[in-house]
């Protein structure tokens, strides 16, 4: 779903759609070149059509409990389940993936082992500047140098470890670690005066989590299975927009501050009346659901046709982000079904390809006959 901040201005957005282009062609260059791991990984599955239906069922009821929850107990229980639910999720995604590929050489651990120690240093010593200061501080940095202590533990344990065949639990265990520490210190135990949360950390692990979901996810639909889906959800997507469901579940997730939508600054900038720079947001759904079929058009057409669907996608949002203040007021809405910006890009370019295609392989060939030959006796000399 799109979202927008409310104004009277409607303006021309360049960031979102080059946001969505730039994780779209990231998370499709990584799923082909580490395909082959995931491959084994996944055990070669594959998304039937009966799967796709059960998914945006799944889908479509969980979007309408958290709506109806969020209702009718708004900052109670359901909403700290929603919230210890989702840190769950995350955090089990960035161990799984890390986990997945910590077979590497020693010197790689070592280098990103450093890194996450680096960062975890860094979120304790500005825990203790004024602007971040709060009740929570002495937890906060012992937290966090605790984390660079077991990070830069890893990188001397390294050094003496023998065998380097196995999977490192402890380099999975850096990200996911480093992850909950700043959700829970700088967004549900944060009393501070300045917001680093929202939208900056939020928007990283959006958009780290939105990748990896395309890269484990994508290339389990075939290319039946995508097209379903495609169709499936966007008419979901449509009906829970007007309906009110999805714009109520993006509220609670922001309110929450749950990763589970990107929030970009209007660029050209915009300044609102109160002062306050002009923000869109576009939930993770919709950048998967534009990653399924750019990873699916690689591997029906080819590289050359996904990369012109990825930017055609694109350019589609921003011309739909374009109009969107006035659809809202006209159809008195609180937000866009981006699925119909995304597919309305990535239909043209899908069907002419496949027409295409399809006349190439039913296009007459040239048969050549085989030619008679005689065996002429030659007149005896």
């Amino acid at each position: 779903m799109l979202c927008l901040d409310n104004t009277i201005i409607m303006q021309l957005d360049l960031a979102m759609p080059i946001a969505l282009c730039l994780v779209v062609l990231a998370a499709l260059i990584l799923s082909k070149r580490l395909g082959d791991k995931l491959t084994e990984t996944a055990e070669q599955k594959e998304f039937k059509t009966r799967d796709v239906l059960l998914l945006v069922g799944f889908i479509l009821t969980m979007v309408s409990v958290m709506a109806y929850a969020s209702t009718i107990n708004s900052g109670g229980i359901f909403e700290n389940a929603l919230l210890i639910f989702f840190l769950c999720t995350h955090t089990t995604l960035l161990f799984t993936f890390t986990h997945t590929f910590s077979n590497m050489t020693k010197s790689r651990v070592q280098l990103i082992s450093i890194g996450f120690g680096t960062a975890a240093i860094i979120a304790g010593l500005v825990s203790l500047t004024g602007p971040f200061s709060d009740t929570y501080t002495i937890y906060r940095t012992i937290a966090f140098f605790g984390l660079a202590t077991f990070c830069f533990g890893v990188t001397v344990f390294e050094q003496q470890r023998k065998t380097t065949k196995n999977g490192r639990w402890y380099m999975a265990a850096q990200p996911s670690s480093l992850f909950v520490l700043l959700f829970l210190f700088f967004n549900v135990l944060y009393k501070g005066v300045t917001q680093i949360w929202y939208p900056y950390l939020l928007d990283v692990f959006a958009f780290t989590f939105v990748i990896f979901m395309i890269i484990y996810i994508a290339p389990l639909f075939s290319w039946k299975s995508a097209c379903v889906f495609a169709v499936l959800l966007t008419l979901i997507d449509i009906c829970l927009v007007f309906i009110g469901p999805m714009v109520t579940v993006a509220n609670t997730f922001t309110d929450l501050g749950i990763p589970a939508m990107v929030y970009l600054p209007n660029v050209p900038i915009v300044t609102q009346d109160t002062g306050s720079l002009l923000f869109r947001g576009l939930g993770l759904g919709d950048f998967f659901f534009a990653g399924v079929l750019a990873v699916q058009t690689f591997n029906k057409f080819g590289k050359k046709t996904a990369l012109v669907s990825i930017v055609s996608m694109s350019v589609a949002f921003g011309v739909w982000g374009l109009f969107m203040l006035d659809l809202k007021e006209v159809l008195n809405i609180g937000g866009l079904p981006a699925t119909v910006c995304i597919i309305s890009g990535w239909i043209p370019i899908a069907v002419y390809k496949w027409f295409t295609t399809k006349n190439k392989s039913v296009s007459p060939t040239h048969i050549t006959l085989p030619v008679e030959t005689t065996n002429e006796q030659r007149p005896s000399q």
